[in-house]
């Protein structure tokens, strides 16, 4: 189908969806590109969370589920937006696609459509389009280091006007984040992004803490110094690329917590994990928070 016919059909599916409830829309219009097929899992999608509109700041974050690019973690999805909403944040939580159907650049190519599709429809949704950030954990926190450290401003010549818009975020949160292809990498995440054996170059060019650079926006990363699963030292080159960079961050390294807790449910007494206090803190100094 003619994308100018796909776009006033597009704009008829996204009817705009507030006050918490949550809706599920597709990053294209019809397949999308890459597409090997037309089931559930070759369609990316955002499901998007609002905020009461008392408590609404204005600001979003892009949300990647975890799972090792072979599937999507539901409690770093959905719980993540709704903690982000009781700051008055929205969340959206992106559905991309798998491994090992798909390999890099497609969940690439997914977080950056769904960045500008939340940015072309802020004044829709009543967002600032310069407070659009990215978050993830495990490999979706991967994903979301690549988010930040590989974008554009967009092509103004594009028929799509969601591709005119910049993919660049303006704030990064990392959750015990897989940073690396070297060799503190996480073996299947890095086999199911980039395949069997694949080349140095594309190693090199999907270790995120390599491609940090002075316009990587600011960012949040945690880590837990027991966890087995990913090794700290991914949070710590990537800090240090920051660093290096002059680019403002915020490290915690918790001693305590397994790989893949989420918000912390399983603490004493099912309270939160006491990141999420650092971090809502964080977005207050940010301004996307109340």
């Amino acid at each position: 189908m003619n994308l100018r016919l796909c776009l006033p059909l597009l704009a008829g599916v996204l009817t705009t969806s507030f006050a918490g409830a949550a809706e599920e829309l597709p990053l294209w219009p019809g397949e999308a590109p890459g597409a090997l097929g037309d089931r559930a899992a070759d369609r990316p999608t955002l499901t998007a969370y609002f905020p009461p509109a008392e408590r609404a700041t204005g600001a979003a974050i892009v949300i990647c589920p975890g799972g090792g690019y072979h599937t999507l973690a539901p409690h770093e999805g959905e719980p993540y937006a709704r903690f982000l909403n009781e700051r008055g944040i929205a969340g959206f939580v992106l559905k991309y696609r798998l491994g090992p159907a798909y390999h890099h650049p497609v969940m690439l190519q997914d977080v950056s459509r769904a960045i500008r599709l939340v940015r072309s429809r802020a004044s829709e949704w009543k967002l600032d389009p310069h407070r659009i950030g990215v978050m993830g954990s495990s490999a979706g926190g991967h994903l979301a280091s690549t988010a930040v450290t590989h974008f554009d401003e967009g092509r103004p010549e594009d028929l799509d006007p969601v591709e005119r818009v910049s993919s660049r975020p303006d704030l990064g949160v990392l959750c015990y984040a897989v940073i690396t292809m070297g060799p503190h990498t996480h073996a299947g995440s890095k086999r199911n992004l980039l395949g069997e054996n694949p080349p140095a170059e594309l190693e090199r060019k999907m270790s995120s803490e390599l491609q940090v650079s002075a316009a990587t926006p600011p960012c949040f990363l945690w880590h837990t110094w027991e966890d087995t699963v990913v090794p700290v030292e991914n949070a710590l080159l990537f800090a240090e690329a920051l660093r290096r960079n002059g680019v403002r961050f915020d490290l915690h390294i918790y001693e305590r917590g397994r790989h893949g807790i989420g918000l912390g449910p399983e603490t004493a007494a099912g309270r939160l994990h006491p990141w999420t206090a650092d971090f809502g803190f964080w977005l207050k100094e940010r301004g996307f928070a109340r």
